[in-house]
């Protein structure tokens, strides 16, 4: 690695990135946040890459969710929070269901950049650049709010380290305590629609109410009361990646300081291109999203340059095919892994190949389609025998209406009523909740008939 340097990048072809315009404004933002202290540490990328390793070999599940793009104007405390808590409830039915450790890894504090289909958009016959998140510009759709600003990298920055700051404070002041947060998850299954989950959420109180007799609480143990929660973003912004990138010292190797994960978008995954040259060079774990047109080949000479030690933990693949889509294009990949040897950990995005447009004209993406997806993933890895690691999730805490369907069913004339992404849709925390229950069953069901073969 000792070749690579931090804007090797800059040398290669780039795409799904701004052109600004200012380049001294541009030159003076890099230099400013070069002078910053990193978001994140070495050690901890190097603990959730141990943890993702785990996942990879099914002793431990990868819970990773978050907003599609995190937004200046709705940046709150209390939307933190709500995102967190749903989020906690998620990796306790979870953990029930897969009887391993939950790794809880949020799109949060960097998901403010975004790829887009096209270059520009047109409203009304006026045409304007596309909306990249406000990382870069702006959602308004004025000449002047789609320039490409440098100076919002910092403001990106500030609130990125804000958000991380009150993640922390959560995740070991006590709002994270096991009994506390079930508590929520009962009030859940309290619902009339939704008694069909009751019967894992009376079990998971019965596991707490033992281990409570047992002597087992937050008071005796720290594991009881506390999370190891983790961030990531899609490494889109390459003058950012680079401006936060700092050398660890205990190692020698560059640190993506942005964030504990990152990774690379499916329109971005060109093996000779920026964006790979950039991941392939710092220790954290990096993602890889795998979209219809990824190709066993392709799939081979990625991993090569983005895990060339064959790491655990290092590279996780990111499934995002659509429903109905998943039997064709995943056994290839999965076949293309084996042949290959590499140390992998596969996950499920079964959001970004569902999106649909809805007849009032929102773009929302059903719940079913999404359940499909997920189940689909499964059934691929156990006819593979390979290890389904994780899934990976747009939602949020706040009770909107964006994706259709659930128990609370959302139809496409409710879209109006709460509908505040900037970007794609997210599944509310209702549907959050319910799509972790439904998984939990198909984790249940794959640790049984694990257990049959291993039996037989």
């Amino acid at each position: 690695m000792t070749e690579w340097q931090k804007s090797n990048w800059r040398n290669k072809p780039r795409v799904q990135m701004p052109d600004y315009t200012d380049a001294a404004a541009l030159a003076k933002v890099e230099a400013q946040l070069s002078q910053y202290p990193p978001l994140v540490f070495a050690g901890e990328a190097r603990r959730l890459k141990q943890h993702l390793g785990a996942a990879g070999r099914g002793e431990a599940f990868l819970l990773q969710g978050g907003d599609c793009a995190e937004s200046f104007e709705q940046f709150s405390a209390d939307a933190i929070r709500d995102t967190f808590k749903v989020m906690l409830q998620m990796a306790m039915v979870l953990t029930y269901g897969a009887k391993v450790p939950v790794v809880k890894v949020g799109r949060m504090a960097g998901q403010f950049a975004k790829p887009r289909s096209a270059p520009t958009e047109v409203i009304d016959g006026v045409e304007l650049p596309s909306y990249r998140g406000d990382i870069i510009n702006e959602l308004a759709f004025t000449p002047e709010s789609r320039i490409p600003n440098p100076g919002k990298m910092l403001q990106a920055y500030t609130q990125a380290a804000a958000t991380l700051n009150l993640l922390r404070a959560f995740s070991t002041g006590g709002f994270a305590d096991m009994s506390m947060v079930h508590s929520w998850t009962l009030g859940f299954t309290d619902e009339q629609d939704v008694q069909k989950y009751s019967e894992i959420a009376d079990r998971i109180q019965d596991t707490i109410d033992f281990m409570g007799a047992a002597g087992i609480t937050a008071d005796t143990t720290h594991e009881f009361s506390t999370v190891e929660f983790y961030t990531s973003h899609e490494s889109l912004l390459l003058e950012y990646e680079e401006a936060l990138t700092r050398l660890d010292s205990t190692s020698g190797n560059w640190l993506a300081g942005s964030g504990h994960m990152i990774w690379i978008g499916d329109r971005t995954r060109q093996p000779d291109g920026a964006h790979v040259e950039f991941c392939r060079g710092v220790l954290n774990p990096i993602g890889l999203k795998c979209g219809p047109t990824t190709t066993a080949d392709d799939l081979k000479v990625l991993m090569s340059r983005l895990n060339p030690e064959n790491e655990e933990g290092r590279l996780t693949l990111i499934a995002r095919f659509g429903a109905g889509n998943v039997g064709e294009h995943l056994p290839r990949l999965v076949k293309a892994v084996k042949e290959e040897g590499v140390n992998v950990t596969w996950v499920c995005d079964p959001m970004h190949g569902n999106t649909i447009k809805s007849a009032t004209g929102y773009k929302t993406r059903p719940f079913d389609s999404v359940l499909r997806e997920v189940r689909d993933f499964f059934g691929v890895h156990q006819a593979e025998g390979t290890i389904p690691g994780g899934v990976h999730f747009e939602m949020t805490g706040l009770d909107v209406t964006e994706c259709t369907g659930g128990v609370r069913a959302v139809t496409e004339e409710d879209l109006s009523d709460r509908y505040h992404t900037a970007c794609d849709p997210r599944l509310n925390a209702t549907q959050s909740l319910e799509l972790a229950f439904l998984v939990a069953e198909e984790l249940t069901n794959l640790r049984r008939d694990r257990s049959k073969r291993a039996v037989s």
